[in-house]
């Protein structure tokens, strides 16, 4: 499978199967798809002149013949036309024993802000407020020390509500993760997300020392951010974090932490948002489209579609020569892996939810993932019996890019991984669907990212040949 596209000035081909990125010329490009259509190996003579005649009121008959010996041989070296490999890796990986190796602990079922998009309704998630006790929390990393097999490295990320109403019992399960490491033979990662209202210098000292990544949520701009972002009185919640997570992003020397934005129908300018955040001096920054039901004020719409894809074009191009000009910012959805990215059954399955990644209550209940819970037909057990529903358990174990029948003609099939099960669930009630309208946002990233790694590559091969 291949797909082109043209963003800006550069002619983009990528091999789908292969990975494989080529920038290419025009004649190049106009060339590949109707080599493609012919689909013969090898190109008999007639098929050869039949490429040639097609381009030939375009372009010079020897500018054509060059440019088809390139195409034949990049499909010759397995980066053009490249077959599909991973349908059948995808049937072995589903025989594997299943080990958990990541867990989302909800250590608070409640929170200081009213977010007015909050899947989790202000920390409830469609239940009762409460927070983790340290007995639950702790039978949490017992059973998935126990459910890891020989994994050595595990993950916890302690999440809300806001995390920092239970801020005790996050370090004392820390503390007990570290005591499980050495006789286990196991390594937890602990992640925090945060809206920071109560960040303080003894958090930040913890958090810098025991957590390897910090997740601060912020949506940009003042008067977006208190639009969406308030207090349960209404007051902005802006003033109050932007010094706090500055303060964090320093302390941390700008690595291993990330201000997290959600862009709604209210700010389509969202590259503003990034670009403002990247102004206060953070640099690494997420920024997601909120999924809402379409009766939403904020949610986003098909016909929205236009206007955010052009504002992503907008936004890489920013970023560009941001970075040319030496302030760059890593931006999350434009980061991309072009050397083979994670492994495999990740780029064909996704997160792991419901299988390798579980969340789990403050009652130690267990679900696919942390926007499942609260929805009583995904309960798949607890931490005192382990998984008692397999059924969920194999049913997302089954979700993969060759299930998705959406997924098998999209070029961003192994970037994506076929998306989130539950926006699928929300929009479709079954997880092997996708979420569309995040489907479209997620192709134009891809090619975003790609583009910029294009452009960046170019700077880099003009500067080396400068300096020769």
């Amino acid at each position: 499978m291949i797909h082109q596209y043209k963003n800006n000035g550069y002619n983009i081909v990528l091999d789908v199967n292969s990975g494989s990125v080529h920038v290419v010329d025009e004649v190049v490009y106009d060339l590949i798809p109707l080599v493609e259509e012919a689909g013969e190996q090898p190109l008999s003579p007639e098929t050869r002149a039949s490429l040639i005649s097609a381009l030939s009121s375009k372009y010079p008959a020897q500018d054509i013949e060059d440019a088809l010996s390139q195409i034949l041989e990049l499909k010759d070296a397995g980066m053009l036309f490249a077959p599909d490999i991973y349908e059948n890796y995808i049937m072995d990986f589903k025989k594997r024993e299943t080990v958990v190796k990541a867990l989302c602990l909800h250590i608070a079922h409640d929170c200081n802000l009213a977010c007015k998009y909050c899947f989790a309704e202000e920390g409830e998630y469609h239940g009762r407020r409460a927070l983790m006790s340290f007995e639950v929390g702790k039978k949490a990393l017992d059973f998935l020390v126990k459910n890891s097999g020989n994994r050595v490295n595990l993950e916890v990320d302690f999440f809300g509500g806001e995390p920092l109403l239970n801020w005790q019992v996050v370090k004392d399960l820390v503390a007990y993760g570290r005591r499980l490491e050495e006789p286990y033979h196991k390594k937890f990662r602990f992640t925090l997300t945060t809206n920071g209202i109560l960040l303080n210098d003894e958090v930040m000292e913890f958090a810098n020392r025991e957590m390897a990544n910090i997740v601060l949520s912020i949506d940009g701009r003042k008067e977006i951010n208190d639009r969406m972002r308030p207090f349960r009185g209404g007051q902005g919640s802006y003033d109050v974090i932007v010094p706090k997570f500055q303060k964090v992003a320093q302390s941390r020397n700008q690595m291993n932490y990330y201000v997290r934005g959600t862009f709604t129908r209210h700010n389509l300018d969202f590259a503003e948002d990034v670009l403002h955040l990247a102004d206060l001096g953070f640099q690494q920054i997420s920024a997601e489209p909120v999924v809402a039901p379409p009766e939403e004020d904020y949610a986003i719409r098909k016909e929205d579609i236009p206007a955010i894809l052009a504002e992503y074009d907008r936004l890489a191009l920013a970023l560009l020569n941001r970075r040319k000009e030496g302030r760059g910012v890593n931006f999350f959805h434009f980061m991309i892996d072009l050397e083979g990215g994670p492994c495999v059954a990740k780029r064909l399955s996704g997160c792991g939810s419901g299988t390798e990644y579980l969340a789990v209550t403050p009652w130690g209940d267990l679900y696919p993932c942390h926007q499942f819970v609260g929805q009583e037909e995904f309960l798949m057990g607890n931490v005192d019996e382990g998984i008692v529903r397999t059924d969920i358990r194999d049913e997302f174990k089954a979700c993969n890019v060759y299930a998705r029948e959406k997924c098998r003609s999209c070029f961003a099939r192994f970037y994506c991984s076929g998306g989130c099960a539950a926006n699928s669930y929300q929009f479709h009630g079954r997880i092997d669907d996708v979420y569309d309208i995040g489907c479209e946002l997620q192709r134009k990233r891809i090619e975003c990212a790609i583009m910029i790694k294009a452009a960046l590559a170019e700077s880099e091969g003009e500067e080396g040949n400068e300096k020769e």
